[in-house]
């Protein structure tokens, strides 16, 4: 009969012993299986198990079921009682195993509740807004019409960036857009209240109908009239605070300066309301709104250019209507209004802006999708490798419970009951870790909003959900990592275990040393990626941006028409001192912002073809003051006065964008830009103005010496800057009272675009050690466990004569093995994964095969470290002790 049962499927077995009653179980299952051998006999085996299935599933009625003794819900919860009582014991007994799997086990639920906040965060940008879902943003793409780029669909070609009538048009021909929006681009000035004075650096100018499509939170003020007189501003609560302290300010005036470009003229506004400040997940923030009708009434030409970029344009949609029936449209759209050159928009989401966007340009900072999934599979490793270290102890014990099991099965029990046990121990292991993990982001989170720049809240971990999650990701948790043991251990037979001929399965031996070798290929891949995300880092902070940017000091003055006035009288008060070397006036700096202009520029052919390069407004030091190679022709001079109104320089891209591979090839050429013609007089080697994550583009430097200029960029040489900038600040005084002293230094406001980065490669190295640590503990509690378990043969090879080290090495070298496996498979890993990562660089480090070398030997040496420890405790100890059993 035992034969016969070994015939049918086990699930078969198993459903029978779920439905039937105990004193039925065995005649139910005696019947079945003498109609499956009587069905073999007639049938093929394949219709005979089709018989067998339904004779089983036959007796799944009431009849059967309610034979059941019902009173076993009473017996399941004194059994839970037992099981966590027994598991509790077995806890408090093992205290270095289950100190190493609650240490592991903590730290990757820490880990994991750090990681997910961020990636939360991350896709939390603009969902606050009540319409997000159907607000969407134009992206622009201008250029030549026989220029392909200017018909591309790429968005990468496209910039969000664009002109003032397109939205008003949109709105005018298309009723299933509800509302439209603009913003100017970001604009700086200064505001005063009596003698509070500040340089107000995140102002936008905008439409009245901005809170028909956003929603930020009024602290005061009505939405509906807020922006719809001219001369209003609003604020945001910090800002009111700064000029208004605790006083309610709407109502009350504010001085402005003028915004040179936009609003020309310095006036008094009034306050109208006052928002909460803007939360942090936003794509693009600010501390000032001013009324779109004061920048149309100083410049009304640049809402009816098409051409004349400084404008984002947002709009919704009617509910349930598809935005791809618009933007089919868009071409025959743009065709309508624009025939003299190519002009194109792209319709997207306003949900996609921080994530997903690719469009250059942008009104605030991006996000980096290859982040998010990069920190999300950190979060799932370190928790696999903790879940790893749970199995590996485990199922390495389960010699020392054998006799246990043996001894709970020859009393009756079974083994789904046994296999209940050592779950239930498990679940309380990771229960216990999880409310560990807990504590430890209630007390690290201060760090990690440093780490991250972050201001992430403590709420969403107190909220019912996020706890119920976290309860349920630990039971999960324990039932993945205690399966395996689990099954091991109730499987053991009584017979062989109370015989004690029982043996380390060959099959279990393989699996913790695959689940060892999966733990260090991660851990690899992650010190090889940590090194690579440093390196590329290093690249951007020494790569040779093609100007100097050391000891340049930057004063803002903010188009100020007072100061633009006597631009060469304080260059020259500036020059006097020893410690200054040169000083330039311009509209920019790198780093900094600029404006797109439409250029014509004659190409080899004759034909004069129209671009929009970026531009720059210089004077006449510029190119030496930054020490920009001019690499064709000339740089701009005082002693060529037709510079002032019929030359210009460009750099090597803008060459090319027209036609020119070799710059010498495009001096001479006539030119046409924003109402100045004249010819091409130099060509500078292309330098990185702007982040290193972008190719550079193509450049036009204007000479306007006095009246575009913004900034004033002074060289210093000098060790004492504290003296040399009280020095400077006096003299700033005297030739500009009216405007305060703002300075920065160009090095470092240059490389604040790479915060991001910074903090990216802080957060993957920080993680990187902890999942590292995570599989040196599961190492250390398998090595103790090694070590344990041969003690009588290092005895016995210590009475023989063996060294110290000799049997260090006898206990390290199987780990070492799997080490080296380790880094075979982990350096093509990390290799693909990080060169997917340096895409995102126009700029990228050579990944170098030493990166791998030293990832392996890292971690080599950790995990000899860590082995070590147990093998020269082993190796110490005295033989006669280990062996007096014997």
């Amino acid at each position: 009969m035992n034969e016969q049962h070994q015939i049918i499927p086990r699930w078969v077995g198993i459903f029978l012993q779920f439905i039937c009653p105990e004193h039925l179980h065995e005649e139910i299952e005696g019947d079945l299986i003498y109609r499956y051998n009587k069905d073999l006999l007639k049938h093929n085996n394949n219709k005979a198990k089709r018989r067998l299935v339904w004779n089983a599933i036959r007796f799944f009625r009431p009849g059967i079921l309610m034979r059941n003794n019902f009173t076993k819900g009473l017996n399941y919860q004194i059994m839970l009682k037992y099981h966590l009582l027994v598991a509790w014991r077995v806890l408090l007994k093992n205290k270095l195993f289950s100190l190493t799997n609650i240490s592991g086990l903590a730290i990757g639920f820490a880990c994991c509740i750090f990681i997910s906040m961020y990636v939360l965060d991350e896709l939390s940008y603009d969902r606050y807004h009540t319409k997000v879902d159907r607000t969407y943003r134009l992206l622009h793409n201008s250029g030549n019409l026989a220029d392909t780029a200017s018909t591309s669909n790429n968005p990468k070609d496209y910039d969000v960036w664009g002109n003032a009538p397109v939205g008003v048009a949109l709105q005018a021909e298309f009723p299933e857009v509800e509302q439209v929006v603009r913003f100017s681009g970001r604009a700086r000035t200064v505001l005063r209240k009596d003698d509070k004075v500040f340089n107000e650096e995140n102002i936008f100018i905008v439409d009245s109908t901005v809170f028909d499509v956003f929603s930020w939170k009024f602290v005061a003020g009505d939405p509906q009239k807020a922006l719809a007189q001219p001369n209003s501003i609003v604020l945001t609560q910090s800002t009111a605070k700064k000029y208004f302290g605790n006083e309610n300010p709407v109502g009350q005036t504010i001085e402005v300066d003028a915004i040179p470009g936009r609003i020309n003229e310095a006036s008094t506004c009034m306050v109208t309301a006052v928002l909460e400040d803007i939360p942090h997940n936003s794509h693009f923030t600010f501390d000032v709104l001013m009324p779109m009708s004061m920048f149309k009434r100083s410049r009304p030409g640049v809402f009816t250019a098409w051409g004349y970029v400084d404008t984002y344009t947002y709009f919704t949609v009617t509910e349930g209507f598809d935005i791809n029936v618009l933007q089919a449209k868009m071409h025959d759209f743009t065709r309508r209004h624009v025939t003299d050159w190519s002009y194109n928009v792209l319709i997207e989401p306003m949900g996609d802006a921080y994530l997903h966007s690719e469009a250059k340009r942008q009104p605030g900072v991006t996000g980096n999708l290859s982040n998010i999934y990069l920190f999300s599979a950190i979060a799932v490793f370190i928790l696999i490798i903790a879940s790893i270290n749970f199995m590996n102890l485990s199922s390495a014990r389960s010699m020392t419970r054998a006799k246990e099991v043996g001894v709970r099965k020859v009393s009756g029990a079974r083994q789904w009951a046994l296999m209940s046990q050592f779950l239930t121990e498990a679940v309380l292991l990771s229960l216990i870790s999880a409310c560990i993990a807990y504590l430890i982001v209630l007390a690290a989170m201060p760090g990690f909003r440093t780490l991250t720049g972050k201001a992430l809240g403590l709420e969403l971990l107190f909220m019912p959900g996020t706890i119920v999650i976290l309860l349920g990701s630990a039971v999960l948790v324990g039932l993945f990592a205690g399966i395996y043991p689990a099954a091991v251990l109730s499987s053991f037979l009584p017979s062989q275990v109370i015989k004690g001929i029982i043996k380390a399965s060959f099959q279990g031996a393989v699996l913790r040393k695959g689940l060892v070798i999966f733990q260090f290929t991660l851990s690899i891949a992650l010190i090889a990626g940590t090194t690579i995300v440093y390196n590329q880092l290093e690249h951007m902070r020494s790569v040779d941006m093609g100007f100097e940017q050391n000891q340049m000091l930057v004063i803002d003055y903010g188009y100020d028409g007072g100061v633009q006035s006597k631009i060469d009288l304080i260059k020259d008060e500036y020059e006097k001192m020893s410690f200054v070397t040169s000083v330039s006036a311009t509209r920019t700096v790198p780093g900094g912002h600029f404006p797109k202009a439409g250029t014509s520029v004659e190409t080899a052919s004759g034909e004069m073809i129209n671009h929009a390069p970026n531009l720059y407004e210089v004077d006449f030091d510029f190119i030496e003051h930054f020490d920009i190679e001019v690499v064709a022709g000339r740089g701009y001079s005082r002693e060529f006065p037709a510079d002032t109104a019929k030359s210009m320089v460009i750099n090597q891209a803008a060459a090319r964008l027209w036609g020119y591979p070799n710059p010498e090839d495009i001096i001479g050429k006539k030119f046409s830009q924003w109402g100045r013609d004249g010819r091409i007089i130099g060509v500078v080697k292309d330098f990185n103005y702007v982040s290193l994550h972008d190719q550079v583009e193509p450049l036009t430097l204007r000479l306007e010496p006095k009246w575009s200029t913004s900034f004033l960029a002074l060289e210093l040489k000098t060790t004492d800057f504290p003296a040399a900038l009280n020095q400077i600040e006096d003299t700033w005084k005297q030739v500009a009272p009216h405007r305060p002293f703002l300075y920065s230094f160009l090095d470092d406001s240059f490389n604040r675009q790479y915060q991001a980065d910074v903090r990216f490669g802080k957060v993957f190295g920080v993680f990187a050690v902890l999942a590292i640590f995570i599989a040196c503990l599961g190492l250390f509690g398998l090595a103790a466990w090694t070590a344990e378990r041969r003690i009588k043969e290092i005895g016995i090879r210590r009475v023989l004569g063996a060294s110290f080290a000799q049997i260090i090495s006898l206990l390290s070298a199987d780990f070492m093995k799997l080490v080296a496996v380790a880094i075979v498979i982990a350096t093509p890993l990390a290799w693909y994964v990080m060169s997917r990562w340096l895409e995102g660089f126009a700029f990228q480090t050579e990944i170098r095969w030493w990166v791998f070398a030293l990832a392996g030997l890292l971690a080599t040496v950790i995990a000899l470290i860590t082995v070590s420890f147990q093998s020269a405790k082993a190796a110490s100890m005295n033989p006669a002790k280990s062996l007096r059993s014997e």
